[in-house]
């Protein structure tokens, strides 16, 4: 062998393992830029108050900032369209909520884009719980005993919401399902003006944000019976599930995190381990717990999996309550 064939030879062998390092720096350095982050509401609200929370915390841990876009409208459909359609190169990222890839998809609403095709899933953040109360003239004290309350006056309590097909709306609907009881869903165009009509008496009952809620309590206006959450919550400790008289029950709001789909999966397990990791700070657990959220990780295959199967349970919810989206307004 001839020493020009010898080198081309020992060269082509040895590109391997020149390249590997270069390869894994590439990768080690992510991210090299400002990251776009898309709240699908407008500033204010939980879900923004959350982004806000999270993104100075993995600013910090990357080296680059992470800026807030709010792109509210169509009940947080422009947000998560405007993310699904996005360059998959990790510099763009959702928060993803229940509403937009689970509740409205179970609906049959037209989307411009797949809940489970158009995105890369990273990781859980929080669940929001919802909390049952009622107006005090109503004489329970427990669920069992409302629901022995509301059997005795079908079609006669009212419940309020922010809208058809919200979780205020489909956590009533599970229940009336569920408990074999029939109650009237009365819409508004806010959760703030139901608030106020469950206060004045004109509706008896309803699934609130603990946050919303909270306040009214504390001074007797309203009463707290239970939590939709499957399990206690840090928020409301004292208050049981309805789970535990309604087994299987589960009326709580969710955000997550997520890319565009065919974002590199390195970049994917590298943004899920670091949102653990901030996930896991008390300080950031107590801050969105005044909110009413509370922290929750997962794996991106958990998140994934929480998806379709949020989705399925939905579905069968809004089916069984025969509720369309052209109801929705």
């Amino acid at each position: 062998m001839n020493m020009l064939r010898w080198l081309i030879l020992m060269t082509a062998a040895g590109l391997p393992g020149l390249l590997a390092p270069s390869e894994s720096h590439a990768q080690q350095k992510y991210p090299i830029k400002p990251i776009r982050f898309i709240v699908p509401y407008p500033p204010g609200g939980s879900t923004d108050y959350t982004a806000r929370e999270i993104a100075p915390r993995l600013a910090e841990m990357w080296g680059q900032q992470l800026v807030i876009d709010n792109r509210g409208g169509a009940g947080s459909l422009i947000g998560h369209g405007l993310a699904a359609t996005s360059v998959p190169d990790g510099y763009t990222l959702l928060l993803g909520t229940s509403t937009g890839l689970s509740i409205t998809p179970a609906l049959g609403t037209k989307l411009a884009y797949d809940p489970q095709k158009d995105f890369a899933p990273i990781g859980l953040i929080v669940f929001a719980p919802y909390m049952l109360t009622l107006h005090p003239s109503i004489p329970a004290s427990n669920l069992q005993a409302f629901i022995d309350y509301a059997k005795k006056q079908p079609g006669k309590l009212n419940y309020g919401s922010s809208g058809t097909s919200t979780p205020n709306h489909l956590g009533g609907e599970m229940m009336d399902i569920m408990a074999g009881i029939r109650t009237v869903h009365v819409p508004y165009k806010g959760g703030g003006l139901a608030l106020t009509d469950l206060i004045g008496g004109q509706l008896q009952f309803m699934f609130s944000a603990i946050p919303q809620v909270l306040p009214h309590v504390k001074t007797g206006r309203l009463r707290a019976i239970a939590v939709g959450h499957p399990t206690r919550t840090r928020a409301a400790p004292d208050l049981p599930p309805v789970a535990e008289t309604l087994p299987g029950f589960n009326n709580t709001t969710w955000y997550g995190l997520l890319a565009p789909a065919r974002t590199p999966r390195d970049i994917v397990v590298r943004i899920n381990a670091d949102l653990n990791r901030v996930l896991a700070q008390p300080e950031f657990a107590q801050r969105i717990l005044i909110q009413g959220v509370e922290a929750a990780t997962t794996t991106p295959e958990g998140l994934g999996e929480m998806i379709r199967a949020e989705e399925a349970r939905w579905r069968k919810v809004i089916k069984g309550a025969g509720i369309v989206a052209e109801a929705i307004r």
